[in-house]
Parts: structure tokens; C-alpha cells; sequence
């Protein structure tokens, strides 16, 4: 970053937003991690989502769709390192979520959560076959319209 200038930590291009540095959510699990100075990056948007919650190092040197190698990022190694002495800079804020409200309550937490996907994940199933069935009934109606 330069005065008036701030610039994607990932390949140098305009930032668009602000980077999870290390993922503050993988497996639908919390790591930790927090939004805070010492785990946010610029970065622009086709970094973001491309990286996701992934390793940012292993994400920048994977052939992974718009990684910075991906895409031929010429001062990459230049890039790594100032992001390797940035992750060095400060230890990050990062929370025992079950310590901090007990394992019980956690526990509880994460049951229903688990339960609240399943049930999402069986809507969305049941709404494939509404439109399925929608589909047929609409094509049908096509076929024989009403006089």
C-alpha cells in the first residue's frame, strides 16, 4: 500500500475489498481467527473468491482458476515474501470459542447448526423436484393448451 494507493496484496491490482488472511470459517467451523488489522489483506475481488478460506500461500502458487500464478503474476515471489514477513509481523487474535462459552453450550451450537444445514439441504432437494415437476406440468400445458 502507498499513500492514495491500495493495491491487491495478492497480484497488485486495484483492491475491491478487504482479505480474511487466514480463514476465520473452514468446514463450516470457526478457526478462530478474527476481523482484525493482523488478519486483513487488500485484495481484489477475483483474488478473494478465488483464495476463499484456502491457505493463502499454497492458494498464490496453486494453478488454482485466477490464483496469482494462475494468472502470470510477474513480481509473485516479490508478493510471498512481503506476505510471509506480514504473517510474521503480529500474532493474530484467535479465540477458543468453546472454552470461552463452554463445551456444553458449544456442543449445543453446533448440533443445531448441523441440524439447521441438514434440513436446508433436504429443502433444497425437495425444491429440485417441485421445479422438476413444475417443469413437466409447464411443457405439458404447452403441449395441450387450453381452449
Amino acid at each position: 500500500m502507498a499513500p492514495g494507493s491500495c493495491r491487491c496484496a495478492y497480484c497488485g491490482d486495484p483492491r475491491t475489498e478487504w482479505d480474511h488472511f487466514r480463514p476465520i470459517v473452514k468446514g463450516r467451523q470457526p478457526t478462530g481467527y478474527i476481523t482484525e488489522i493482523a488478519n486483513l489483506v487488500p485484495a481484489c475481488g477475483k483474488c478473494n473468491q478465488s483464495k476463499g478460506n484456502k491457505n493463502w500461500k499454497e492458494w498464490m502458487l496453486s494453478t488454482a482458476a485466477r490464483s496469482p500464478r494462475q494468472r502470470g503474476i510477474s513480481d509473485l515471489g516479490e508478493r510471498v515474501a512481503r506476505l510471509e514477513a506480514y504473517e510474521r509481523w503480529r500474532e493474530p487474535v484467535r479465540l477458543d470459542y468453546a472454552a470461552i462459552v463452554g463445551p456444553e453450550r458449544w456442543s449445543q451450537y453446533q448440533n443445531l447448526l448441523n441440524t439447521a444445514v441438514a434440513h436446508l439441504s433436504e429443502a433444497q432437494k425437495v425444491a429440485l423436484e417441485l421445479l422438476a415437476i413444475i417443469e413437466v406440468g409447464r411443457a405439458n400445458r404447452d403441449m395441450h393448451p387450453v381452449s
